[in-house]
């Protein structure tokens, strides 16, 4: 494994993540699987749903 640098949209660096910070990070992806879960999307309410197919 390598490090990882982060850049910003202009190019600039801004950070740059360790193999030992990389390697915990793994070590706590495979300790806990939930953590793969992206969180719930939020839905829209029918009444906003309502709203923008009247705009439309």
């Amino acid at each position: 494994m390598h490090e990882v640098k982060v850049f910003d949209a202009a190019g600039n660096l801004k950070k740059v993540i360790s193999v030992k910070k990389l390697t915990e990070r793994s070590d706590r992806l495979f300790n806990t699987p939930s953590l793969y879960q992206k969180g719930s999307k939020k839905l829209k309410s029918p009444k906003q749903v309502s709203e923008v197919a009247a705009k439309n």
